[in-house]
């Protein structure tokens, strides 16, 4: 069974911003069990003139699970082999079970609980 929450996933384009309205931050993901967010490195939102204001030096996944209340954030090599698994879907639309599987298994990486400021 596929479901809308799926389509969310593979519709959604990952590709590096290339406009100025694209924002840093996208969310590919959300269901009851996990939220999944692309954080975009070279935001143009960035002020170069502001060296006191950290910015990604390149992109990475936010993978939140809601059932623990835990995430992991993904960058580097883990960040592309995520990113090599939202193309696969982009070809083969997943059943949200497959998604969902998959995310477990990047959750069983999660460490850092989840804190409201």
């Amino acid at each position: 069974m596929k479901l809308a929450h799926t389509l969310l996933v593979i519709n959604m384009s990952i590709d590096r911003p290339t406009r100025k309205e694209t924002h840093p931050m996208q969310m590919l993901y959300d269901s009851e069990s996990f939220v999944v967010v692309h954080l975009q490195a070279g935001d143009p939102l960035i002020d170069p003139s502001r060296p006191d204001v950290p910015a990604l030096a390149r992109h990475g996944f936010e993978i939140v699970d809601k059932r623990s209340n835990k995430e992991v954030y993904l960058d580097g090599s883990w960040a592309e082999l995520f990113q090599q698994q939202i193309t696969a879907w982009q070809l083969k639309t997943p059943t949200q079970e497959e998604v969902e599987d998959t995310l477990d298994g990047y959750a069983q990486m999660a460490q850092n609980p989840i804190l409201v400021h």
